[in-house]
This record gives C-alpha cells, structure tokens and sequence, in this order.
C-alpha cells in the first residue's frame, strides 16, 4: 500500500497528466519566443533595421537559452526540478510582458537576452521529468509529445499575434502572452513532484509500471523478434556501450557530442522557419497578412504530427531505436529545403509544402532529447541532455543572425540552399556516432535501449 491506496487497485495514470501539463507549459514558452517572429515586421516599421540586426535581434535569445542549458542541468541534478522549473516558468512570463515596454531595440535586445535565460532551464526540467516519470518504452512518445509542444506553440502564435495586431497593436502581444505561464508555474509547483515516488497522486501499481524495467521491455522483446532489424542494426552502428556515470565523461563522448553538432543543423533551420518565413512571405511571396498567418503557422501544424510520429515509431516500431528518425529527418530535410527554392505562389499550395517539411524535419526531432537517456545513468542525464541541446540552441542562436547577413548579400535561393547542405551534413555527422546497448549492469544504468534479437559480446572501448 503507498499513500493510503490498495496495491491491488488498477494502476493510477498520473504520468499522463504529467505529460499533459508540460505540454501545455511547453506551448506557452514556445509561444513566448516564437511571438517576436510574427511581431518583427511591425516593430521594424517603428524601429528600422537592417535585415543582420533583425537576425541578431532573432538571435540573442537562443544565444543565451544556449548559455544557460549546461548551468541548467547541473543545477537540475543538484536541487531537482520542481522548484528551478517553476522559477524558470514565471520568469519567463515576466519577461515576455516586458517585452511589450520597451522604447528601443536595445531595450528589445536585452529583454530577448534576459529571455533566453530564463526559459533556460525549463527543457532541461522536461527531459528529466520524463526520464523519471515514464517507463523505457513510452520514453519516445512521451518526448514526441513534449517536442510537439515546441511546435504547437508556434501553430498558435500566426493568427493570435495577428488577430492582437489587429485590435490593438505590436506591444499588446507580449503583455497578453505573459498570463498563461504563470498560472501555470503554479499549477507544475503544487502538483508534480521531482520522482513518481513522491507524489501522493501515484499509486503502487503506477509506480511499479514505471520502475520495473524488466517486465516494461517483455512486450517489445516479444515484437522485436518477429522483425529483422539486423542490416539496419549495422548500417546505424548498434553497439555495447559503457553506461557513463560522470559529467567528465559525458564532455569526452563523442555520442553526445556528435548528437549534440547533428540537433545544432536541425534546430537552427527549424528557427530560421520560424522567425524569417513570417517576413519572407510578406515581403517575397506578398501575402496578405491574413494569409501569412495561415501560412506560417502550416509547417508548426505538420511538426506536431511529426514528432508524435517519430515517437511512436521510435518506441513501438523500431524497438527503441533513435537514429533512424534522426538520420531520416536530417535526409528529408535537405529535400525539402532545396524544394522551396522554387516553390509556388499560391498559399494553399504553399501552405502544404510547408505542412509536409514540418513533418519531415519533426519525425527524428524527439530522437535528440531521449537518445542521451541510453548513454547516461539518471543521476548524470540533466548534464548529458543539457550538452546535447546546449549545441542545438547554440545552432538555433546562429542561424537567424546568418540568414540576415546572407540576405543583406545575396538572396532567399541561397538561404533555402545553405538549409538543405546544413541538413546534410547532421546527417553525415549521425553516421558517426552509435546506437547504444548497455555492456554492463550498473544499479543506476540507462534504461532507454534498443531491444536487441541477439546476444552481443562485452565491449570493453
């Protein structure tokens, strides 16, 4: 019996509501980043600026969201979650309506900057809820629900900034988009505990669904042995790896490096979708803003469908295997990049390629955060995830500031061109680096692993 209730009673199902509320949380932060995006070309008729100091305007916050993930996850693994993700959560909030006072782009620049800080800590907070919340096999889809947050905030951002804009102005964004948050800081701090262990909304049963590893993997053992994943297990370089106990190991990966340099390719194309197509398609293709925000909010749309996709495939089709969906994402990409070079006028044709890129880009995008949790142990995995997405958002910091710069010299052909050759060298990069089995059996191992048809010999490297 745990907290007064029947061991023999059903399962509880909390972790659900637990998925429930940080996808929810995770909307309203992505909301809160993606909003400029939307804004700029109004904010520009206020504040000129050249299109490098609109992109280093984009820029800033993801520059110190980058500077920010590796305190953030040494800080999660100190003191836990709740009380620096509930921080991180309001002062994000605070901050976006700020946004709505300035006077200056200065003034945009460091409140963007200070933003970035801020929201630094909450993916951080995710991934390691998830890690403790879920078992191995919900993992993917519960990281794929997590990352279609990322999207859907941006879905909603369009015709909402558009809409205010509308009514009353640029400035009204910031201030309406700064409540939901923290309302629901508070929510994340009274009800979710850092472990399923603590919280008095879990019963026995749940928490042994979530904690008895061995008999969480039966069903996929049992699925894995009636499909032939050998030549996709060499060509994806499935080995033995020694499970990594400190954060010097982690630096000294190259699995986590190289993972890290592959997410740094793809979130900085998904940011410069989400900052510059709003104004490339005011500005070249001569939408409607109407239009725009129909438009702009299509790949988001396709993201959605993609990331819990790619989860689902991960977990339950491919048996935990997370490169895959990542080298996949990585060669679809670069397609689909080189296929906007040209692409139509029209805005519901456009409007579909867009749906169909963000669903491509979206399959191997949830594969980044959970494919750490099979080379880390849960007490050092804040750290290894934090230098995984410190390198994407370092990535997502960069390509915003060099889109500006190539538009100020060439054209959008050779932007959508530097995209597609970006996305092929992550692909390149996730060639190098393995698919993990565990060599050893540590009390504290990592339980994110593909389900493997054969014994394989220790590995000892």
């Amino acid at each position: 019996m745990k907290n007064g209730i029947d061991a023999s009673e059903k399962p509880s199902r909390f972790r659900w509501i637990v998925a429930g509320l940080f996808f929810l949380v995770y909307t309203v932060a992505s909301a809160d980043r993606a909003n400029l995006g939307v804004a700029l070309p109004f904010i520009r008729e206020e504040y000129p600026m050249t299109n490098a100091e609109a992109g280093a305007l984009l820029s800033v916050f993801l520059l110190a969201y980058a500077l920010a993930q590796i305190p953030s996850g040494f800080a999660s693994s100190k003191w836990g979650v709740r009380k620096i993700f509930s921080f991180s959560m309001i002062a994000t909030s605070v901050l976006t309506g700020l946004m709505g006072t300035v006077s200056s782009v200065i003034g945009l620049k460091i409140c963007r900057f200070l933003l970035g800080i801020a929201e630094g800590p909450l993916p951080i907070g995710i991934a390691s809820t998830i890690n403790n919340w879920f078992p191995a096999k919900e993992k993917g889809t519960a990281t794929g629900i997590f990352l279609a947050a990322v999207k859907f905030g941006p879905v909603l951002v369009p015709p909402l900034c558009v809409a205010i804009v509308a009514m009353w102005g640029w400035r009204e964004i910031f201030y309406l988009f700064a409540i939901p948050g923290i309302v629901l800081a508070i929510m994340w701090y009274f009800l979710i505990a850092n472990l399923p262990a603590e919280s008095k909304f879990v019963n026995q049963k749940e928490l042994e669904y979530i904690t008895d590893e061995a008999n969480n993997t039966i069903s996929q053992q049992k699925a894995a042995v009636a499909r032939d994943f050998k030549k996709l297990d060499k060509f994806i370089r499935v080995s033995p790896v020694t499970p990594i106990t400190t954060s010097k190991e982690l630096f000294l990966s190259w699995n986590v490096i190289g993972c890290s340099l592959g997410y740094s390719f793809q979130v900085g194309i998904s940011m410069i979708l989400l900052s510059w197509i709003p104004t490339y398609l005011v500005s070249v293709k001569n939408f409607s803003i109407m239009n725009m925000g129909f438009v702009a909010a299509a790949p988001w749309v396709g993201a959605i469908f993609g990331n819990l996709l790619g989860g689902i495939l991960s977990d339950r089709v491919l048996g935990k295997r997370r490169k895959p969906g990542m080298m996949l994402s990585a060669l679809a990409t670069a397609g689909m990049m080189y296929a906007l070079i040209n692409s139509p006028n029209d805005p519901l044709l456009y409007a579909c390629l867009m749906f169909l890129t963000g669903t491509l880009i979206s399959i191997g995008y949830s594969s980044y955060m959970v494919y750490p949790m099979g080379l880390a142990s849960k007490k050092v995995f804040p750290v290894a995830s934090s230098i995984v997405n410190t390198g994407g958002q370092l990535g997502g910091a960069a390509a915003p500031f060099l889109v500006g710069l190539l538009l100020d010299s060439y054209g959008w052909s050779q932007v959508f061109m530097g995209m597609a050759i970006a996305s092929f060298v992550s692909f390149l990069i996730l060639l190098t680096i393995k698919e993990p089995v565990p060599s050893i059996s540590p009390v504290d191992e990592p339980t994110d692993v593909p389900v493997q048809q054969t014994a394989m010999k220790p590995f000892n490297g």
